[in-house]
């Protein structure tokens, strides 16, 4: 669920209870029931954690510090998503990708010469290493201990290391994701190399020219991770100096402060939180609100649709904002490590619910159930998912949609393997006062230092996000008094505790070093924070949080109004009959074309407005799937009441025709449809019109087909007829059709439906790029024709034809009844010309 931020507003919130018990006391007393627990807005940051390091000063405190790899060991669902990435394409990605064959390869090189040395090899690395560490599985950590002790050996003498190739430029991308994997393999071995290795390297990068330190493309716009790597080295080792490069490199990166400097989707998913990376060393508020501004500008242009992500394929264009527009796999994984970060340097639980949101509704669906494909693009909205291009309409042209282990998703084949692996990570975090945090809640245990050094397992068992009761049982090899601090999501607004059986109330009261802290965020969302249970914990003490999922629409006000189906951190999606055709000439590793073999066309019966909407929640009997993520082991299933929309359908190329403004009018008679968990639906609509009976609702545009002489291959003939008018005819901000790169030719532009209607009358919104410099302009003349079943006749008794500016220019004409019209131009000599709406009527 996406809430706003509101400029200096508080957060919602409260405090901890803190029940004190004896010392060395052999088993923990029950709670007193007067005990109120209060809900914090943000997790605190008063004292420090002994065990385990987090900000060192002048860095601000760390509310949240992340556990080394392997302190979190996963269970149930998630364990089984690890083990299917070990099992699948990410575990086995060398018998396939000519970029991990590390016999050539440059990373494996001590001098860094060879093939393949940019970020593909690193990519995976990254998540690779951590995936070992996690399932503490002996064969994957070997295969990544042989490359990060080819990485280590090929440290030159002055610093620099990894790929000759990227040193001239320099090229400092690919080291970045070089860096974390490292980090990972010291968290996992204390390898005594690593940190020596990385102060070694940023030395070197001490000597750059300021003009030569990330001076462009990705590592300008994702220096936010060189930015994290600085602060981990300089909290690890105190040297100062590092910081004064943290400063630099904040400055040499992209202007993330003063606004969004690029649109392309990965750019900003890794981008857009490196103000609140730099906060913690300048301790201006006013960095924390920029990334925070980012998100919020970001999500309301191009992200008003579920699933947690924006409409980025591959970069964010203006007009293109509809549920249809997909986010690649990268964008996902990118997204939820931002998420991660933002939670532990802020301490705000809504980072790691839009973790969730992202990991439960949009993650899955980018792969095959078994993790053995994956596709370019996820959308909210998506009924085929074949071979065939739906370029202009998604940004890029050829296969964006199928499911492929193969090259031709070469940035997100790699990338996909961080995903699932950080998120098992962050699952838990130390907590100041020498305590533990429940961040990111699943199935798992926790195994973690507390209180004076006692070792302390924490097992988790829940079907969370699937069900809305959390368990935890405490087993400290000694009793230890520690904090335990337990995330309540925003969505949540009715939280329950008991610990030890007992019950408890929680309250948000006001607490004053809550709320001053709070307010550097700005925001006011809902019910979200953290419940603080500080006491002494014996062996087997248990606490049991309920999080009452109840079921909500939203509706998307400024996405055409459509609505969503929520309930807990999931989003529903319809339930389409999906058909696996397979492709390619590997058998092992087939790709999938997937085709919808029911109706999708349904508009809902909801109202946004009802807090209780009318939906029924039905829950499949049985255990939890070990791979819930599936349409056939979905264990919620929604009931909705539903029409369908007989002129709602795909375009020519096959890509789901966009929602229109609703409410709709539909004389399809009503049907009770199922909804499903995002997350389980490959083909999806989880972004619906609303239908209604009300003198508000509307009819479905006429469905007409657009083609034309000439089409450039960055526009699309959907601007024809999209009803977005625009501001000028010089407009960038909206889709547009031209002729271009056609100069001084006669072209046209047609519409076809699929039955006969009379016109009367045509207007045409040009589009002219002067003062840009561009080569398109209004053209030197125009005129209409018809069909009249054999042949293309002119319209009868046409008023003038205008070819001006900024506006619609209209003609009139004797009543033709016809399926086909054509605009006929004549482009100005030297220029080419263009549409941005065409409208015609009786």
């Amino acid at each position: 669920m996406h809430h706003h931020v509101c400029a200096r507003a508080w957060l919602l919130a409260a405090a901890i209870a803190a029940v004190l018990a004896p010392a060395g006391a052999l088993a923990a007393p029950q709670l007193s029931g007067r005990v109120t627990f209060r809900i914090l807005p943000t997790a605190p940051t008063s004292g420090h954690n002994r065990h385990y390091r987090g900000n060192r000063s002048p860095l601000a405190p760390s509310p949240l510090v992340k556990l080394p790899v392997g302190a979190v060991k996963p269970r149930g669902w998630v364990l089984r998503q690890l083990q299917l990435e070990a099992d699948g394409m990410v575990g086995r990605l060398a018998e396939i990708s000519p970029w991990l064959k590390f016999e050539g390869s440059a990373w494996a090189s001590p001098t860094g010469e060879g093939a393949n040395g940019w970020e593909e090899l690193p990519y995976w690395l990254r998540g690779f290493v951590d995936l070992g560490g996690v399932l503490d599985d002996p064969s994957i950590q070997k295969e990544g201990r042989r490359w990060v002790d080819a990485i280590l050996a090929s440290q030159r003498p002055d610093g620099y290391f990894g790929p000759e190739s990227n040193r001239a430029w320099p090229d400092l991308w690919p080291n970045m994701l070089a860096l974390y994997a490292l980090r990972s393999h010291h968290e996992v071995t204390r390898d005594p190399r690593v940190i020596p290795f990385m102060l070694r390297y940023y030395r070197w990068q001490t000597t750059l020219p300021f003009e030569r330190l990330l001076p462009d493309s990705w590592q300008k716009w994702r220096g936010g991770d060189s930015l994290d790597i600085l602060h981990w080295l300089y909290n690890e080792t105190g040297q100062k100096w590092l910081l004064e490069q943290a400063r630099v490199n904040h400055e040499r990166t992209a202007d993330w402060t003063g606004g969004i400097p690029t649109w392309h989707g990965v750019n900003v998913a890794q981008g857009f939180r490196e103000p609140a990376q730099f906060w913690q060393q300048a301790r201006d508020p006013r960095y924390l609100s920029a990334t925070y501004r980012n998100y919020d500008t970001v999500r309301a242009q191009y992200g008003e649709v579920p699933g947690g992500l924006f409409g980025a394929d591959e970069v964010a264009r203006p007009g293109y904002t509809g549920p249809r527009q997909g986010a690649e796999t990268c964008t996902m994984v990118e997204m939820m490590f931002s998420h991660e970060i933002l939670t532990a340097i802020t301490g705000d639980p809504l980072w790691a619910d839009r973790c969730e949101e992202i990991a439960f509704n949009s993650l899955p669906a980018a792969m095959t159930a078994d993790l053995r494909g994956l596709h370019y693009l996820t959308a909210p909205n998506q009924v085929r998912l074949d071979r065939a291009s739906k370029a202009p309409m998604i940004m890029n042209g050829g296969d964006m949609f199928s499911y492929s282990p193969f090259e031709q998703y070469r940035c997100c084949q790699h990338n996909v393997a961080f995903g699932w692996p950080y998120y098992a990570e962050y699952q838990w975090m130390a907590t100041p006062g020498d305590g533990l945090a429940a961040v990111l809640y699943g199935p798992s245990e926790v195994t973690a230092r507390v209180a004076d050094g006692t070792s302390v397992t924490i097992r988790e068992e829940t079907e969370y996000p699937f069900d809305d009761t959390i368990v935890l049982t405490v087993r400290p090899d000694a009793p230890a008094r520690f904090p335990l601090t337990l995330r309540i999501p925003a969505w949540c607004d009715s939280p329950r505790l008991e610990v030890n059986g007992e019950g408890y109330a929680l309250t948000r009261s006001r607490d004053a070093a809550a709320d001053a802290r709070a307010a550097l965020f700005t925001p006011d969302r809902g019910a979200g924070g953290w419940v603080v249970v500080k006491r002494a914990w014996g062996h087997g003490d248990t606490v049991r949080l309920t999080l009452p999922m109840r079921v909500r629409v939203k509706e998307w006000a400024r996405n055409r109004g459509a609505v969503s189906v929520h309930r807990g951190p999931l989003t529903y999606a319809l339930r389409i009959g999906e058909r696996w055709a397979p492709y390619g000439a590997n058998e092992r590793w087939p790709g999938f074309e997937v085709f919808a073999t029911t109706p999708w066309n349904y508009g809902l019966e909801v109202d946004p407005r009802s807090a209780e909407p009318a939906v029924q929640v039905v829950r499949k009997p049985g255990a939890l799937a070990a791979q819930p993520f599936t349409l056939a082991d979905a264990p919620i299933e929604l009931r909705v009441a539903a029409r369908r929309i007989p002129d709602w359908t795909l375009e020519p190329n096959g890509l789901v025709g966009e929602v229109q403004p609703g409410p709709i009018r539909s004389a399809a008679s009503v049907e009770q449809v199922t909804l499903v968990p995002m997350g389980c639906a490959r083909l999806r609509v989880s972004a619906f019109p609303r239908v209604s009976d009300g003198p508000e609702a509307r009819d479905w545009g006429p469905q007409v087909r657009a083609t034309a002489s000439q089409t450039w291959i960055s526009d699309t003939l959907a601007a024809l007829c999209d009803g977005t008018l625009p501001r000028n005819s010089a407009d960038a901000s909206v889709p547009r059709f031209t002729w271009y790169d056609h100069l001084g030719t006669a072209e046209w532009v047609e519409y076809a439906w699929a039955t006969p209607r009379k016109l009367a009358w045509s207007e045409v919104f040009w589009f002219d790029d002067r003062p840009s410099g561009g080569q398109c302009r209004a053209p030197a003349s125009w005129k209409l024709s018809w069909w009249d079943g054999q042949a293309w006749r002119p319209v009868p008794g046409a008023s003038s034809y205008g070819v001006e500016r900024d506006g619609m220019n209209r003609v009139t004409f004797g009543e033709v009844e016809t399926a086909r019209l054509r605009l006929e131009a004549q482009l100005r000599p030297g220029f080419s010309g263009g549409i941005l709406e065409w409208r015609v009527g009786p």
